[in-house]
């Protein structure tokens, strides 16, 4: 059963769980208790493929889905039509005892994939087990990489909509493109003037507006979110994780129950956080280590143990971790303040009224014994993309660069050499003018569109443009309009019409 980490009255089911998205009282929903897992478990897995292993974590937590269901959402999710690697998300061997997790061989090349596919296929059940009527209206805010994979996910499928808001101008071209060619008779994209905690707070407040919901129902709807709010986006991400020991292990690169590090390119703190579940579980994770950009909120909370969004916002070269408000944390406070919803919804409310909040020694104490941050400028994540690209013929986009350049400052300061999976968030295709500069030099990407960019780039790194992203430069633009923050409800009121 799951329950709300502000403490309000309900328990749902998985399938519950999942058809909400957010809790009635603003919260996020959250399992009520953890499986432990134990050696013997992880042994197990090593022998499995990523749908065998998906399908062995997700029955921990779908009480309510037959073991036959979920087979069935996880061959939908995760076909050879979709995914180009058949291992779904291959471990790579870069140097040494560090390994990259790539997590972008989905239709949209970006790790949103891994979950985003699965989605739309567990909500689907859940309509039919809860005996829902209604029409489900998915709202998405996006930092770039959530709104293309949920519209992948979501287009087309029965008794939904879904409407994606993204920042103008605030994501990169190819991902924008992604978006705005989208194909579906379901979907609406739209741009928002703001950056991506404009389009995430009206998201939250669009939710939260109690008559307008009433309004919905009254009218055959209800709200729902694709984002990682929603626990089904959430669960599927532990996976990965899991798989990517067992690979460690099979491969020969660590012995079973020796424990690794993972690196996370961090904006919203869900793909960390899925990491953090994973450890609970009983993963021998020994740190996760958040890499931040410019905008690094959450190396200084991680730090501190004050959160505090009022600053300068910057726009980077690793515009998916543009956050400042990073609303998977919730859940990391609920866990470590052992459950105490009323310390989390003071918190919460602070954040709202103040703009910022502190938690205490205790809470900060047990965040610190497995999260180590630091972050990432500009300069450094070119130079890292470039470094490597010279030292290991290995293409990194901006984010995961982000993430190698933080582990390099990490090994530095602590001395660990724990073996360690950088985790890799998209493809560099998607990042293309950003990756073949810094490999290149400006001149190779200056004055060419984004297509021819990209075919540069691989020329020059001998690596293949995804399919996906080559088909863009034919797709006609399907969604062009650009709102104020304060015109999203009115937007979704017109579309839904």
């Amino acid at each position: 059963m799951y329950i709300s980490t502000r403490g309000g009255k309900g328990r749902f089911t998985a399938a519950e769980a999942i058809k909400t998205g957010l809790a009635p009282d603003g919260g996020l929903l959250v399992p009520e208790k953890l499986p432990c897992l134990d050696g013997g478990f992880l042994t197990e897995l090593v022998e499995l493929d990523y749908h065998q292993r998906a399908a062995r974590i997700l029955k921990l937590f779908l009480d309510d889905y037959s073991a036959e269901e979920i087979d069935a959402c996880l061959k939908a999710a995760y076909s050879a039509v979709k995914f180009d690697d058949k291992a779904i998300a291959p471990v790579v061997k870069l140097v040494g005892d560090i390994s990259v997790l790539e997590l972008w061989h989905g239709p949209t090349s970006a790790f949103k994939d891994m979950a985003l596919q699965l989605l739309p296929q567990l909500l689907s059940l859940a309509l039919k087990k809860t005996g829902e009527k209604a029409e489900i209206v998915i709202l998405v805010a996006t930092s770039g990489d959530t709104g293309k994979a949920a519209l992948e996910g979501f287009s087309d499928v029965a008794q939904t909509k879904i409407v994606v808001f993204y920042p103008y101008q605030g994501v990169s071209a190819i991902q924008e493109l992604q978006m705005v060619t989208q194909e579906g008779s379901n979907v609406a994209v739209v741009a928002v003037r703001g950056n991506f905690d404009d389009a995430q707070t009206g998201v939250k407040n669009i939710f939260n507006d109690s008559d307008y919901r009433a309004d919905l129902e009254a009218n055959g709807f209800k709200l729902s979110s694709a984002n990682s709010i929603n626990w089904g986006r959430l669960l599927p991400q532990i996976v990965y994780y899991f798989s990517s020991y067992a690979d460690l292990v099979k491969g020969g690169h660590i012995m079973a129950g020796q424990k690794v590090n993972f690196v996370v390119p961090t904006g919203n703190f869900g793909n960390i956080l899925a990491g953090y579940y994973a450890k609970l579980m009983g993963l021998p994770v020994n740190k996760l280590i958040c890499a931040a950009n410019n905008n690094n909120v959450l190396t200084d909370f991680l730090r501190t143990g004050i959160y505090n969004r009022e600053r300068d916002f910057y726009k980077t070269l690793s515009p998916s971790m543009d956050i400042l408000i990073s609303s998977n944390l919730e859940r990391l406070l609920y866990l470590v303040s052992d459950g105490d919803a009323a310390k989390v919804a003071g918190w919460m409310r602070e954040l709202t009224n103040r703009g910022c909040y502190q938690v205490d020694e205790e809470c900060l104490k047990a965040i610190q014994e497995t999260f180590w941050s630091d972050w990432a400028s500009d300069a450094a994540t070119v130079d890292a993309i470039s470094n490597v690209f010279k030292e290991y013929r290995y293409v990194m986009d901006p984010h995961t660069a982000v993430a190698w350049r933080v582990y390099e400052n990490y090994r530095q300061t602590t001395g660990d050499a724990t073996p360690t999976v950088v985790v890799s968030t998209a493809s560099p295709f998607k990042f293309s003018a950003s990756v073949l500069t810094a490999i290149a030099g400006p001149e190779a990407a200056g004055g060419k569109n984004d297509f021819a960019v990209l075919r540069e780039l691989s020329a020059v790194t001998g690596w293949q443009v995804p399919l996906a992203l080559a088909g863009l430069e034919r797709k006609a633009i399907r969604h062009s309009l650009v709102g104020n923050k304060e015109e999203m409800l009115e937007i979704v009121k017109k579309t839904l019409k």
